[in-house]
C-alpha cells in the first residue's frame, strides 16, 4: 500500500529520530514499531520495522566481511 503522505526516503534528522526511538522501545516494548512510527513522524510502523530490518542486515553483512566498513566524512561539532 503505498501513500503519498510516506515516503521511502529517510532525512539525516528522521533517521536520528529512528535511532533515538531504537533506544527508548526494545525489542519488548509493547507497539513497539508504532511508538517508533510516532516518535520519527511521516513513518508507518511497516516503514520503521523495514528500515530496522535493513539495518540488521546491513550489520550483518558488514561484521560478516561482505561489503567493506563504510567511511564517513568528517563533520564538526553541531554538524
Amino acid at each position: 500500500m503505498s501513500s503519498s503522505c510516506f515516503s521511502n526516503r529517510w532525512t539525516a534528522e528522521e533517521n536520528k529520530a529512528f535511532e533515538r526511538a531504537l533506544a527508548v522501545h526494545d525489542k519488548d516494548t509493547p507497539n513497539r514499531w508504532c511508538n517508533i512510527a510516532m516518535a520519527v513522524g511521516g513513518k508507518t510502523p511497516e516503514e520503521v520495522k523495514r528500515h530496522y530490518d535493513l539495518l540488521v542486515e546491513d550489520i550483518r553483512r558488514i561484521e560478516s566481511g561482505q561489503v567493506p566498513f563504510p567511511t564517513y566524512r568528517n563533520l564538526k561539532d553541531g554538524a
